[in-house]
């Protein structure tokens, strides 16, 4: 093996995460393993995540750079504001997870076969949600759901997983609200993982991955806001 070949570790039953910090530039920090809760839990602690295909190993990530939004810097320009104030959505917190992770799922994405949101891992943060750690946004309007996010709090971290849209702006009203929340509830910030064009127009960031880990490992000191957040919620103010 070459000095600068990395060597790509595989999980056994232990809920162990070689440091993300050792990564190979790509991201990739190990394969195989399972999608139990608790190591879910755990890799998150450690900034790291399951993305992959359904039928393949499992891959976990740590990506560098890292993609976060520090929720006081939402970009809310002046159309978006006529849309917070006019377009009459409602905003709700944990009413429906299943709903919007099934929508995350099958909702089609431009230039984008199939889903990495398997089964198994739906079953998996279904579970956490029950287990209060992973929650929902739901954004209604007229009556219907229309768009929402879903993703996990650890201490003062919101990591984002993903979000579904079945009208214009009704994902960025999503974010928007849980952004507006986490500055109520003195988040650190969001995790956005990796990097995307409407991300980066809303205000999301890239950080360095041993920056993004030290910022981490700060929020996840703090005080976490444990539970449902059904009974949470948001209305748009100038």
């Amino acid at each position: 093996m070459n000095d600068d070949e990395y060597y790509l570790p595989e999980l056994d039953r232990r809920y162990i995460f070689p440091s993300a910090r050792d990564a190979e530039e790509g991201g990739l920090v190990a394969f195989g393993g399972d999608l139990n809760p608790q190591r879910i839990l755990k890799a998150y602690q450690e900034g790291i995540f399951p993305w992959y295909n359904e039928g393949d190993s499992i891959l976990w990530w740590s990506p560098n750079p890292r993609l976060v939004l520090f929720p006081e810097k939402f970009k809310v320009g002046k159309s978006f504001r006529r849309v917070l104030r006019n377009k009459g959505f409602e905003i709700y917190f944990d009413r429906d997870f299943e709903t919007v992770i099934s929508h995350c799922a099958n909702v089609p994405r431009h230039g984008q076969e199939g889903t990495w949101l398997t089964d198994e891992m739906k079953k998996s943060y279904i579970e956490l949600h029950h287990m209060g750690f992973a929650h929902s946004v739901e954004t209604y309007y007229e009556g219907e759901l229309m768009g929402g996010l879903y993703g996990l709090a650890l201490g003062k971290v919101f990591f984002g997983e993903s979000m579904f849209s079945f009208m214009s702006d009704a994902s960025k009203v999503s974010l928007f609200a849980l952004s507006s929340l986490c500055v109520e509830k003195s988040y650190d910030f969001i995790d956005c993982q990796v990097e995307t064009p409407h991300m980066l127009n809303w205000g999301a960031e890239l950080v360095e991955r041993n920056v993004f880990l030290d910022l981490l490992e700060e929020a996840l000191e703090k005080s976490a806001d444990f539970g449902s957040w059904r009974d949470w919620s948001w209305q748009y103010r100038e």
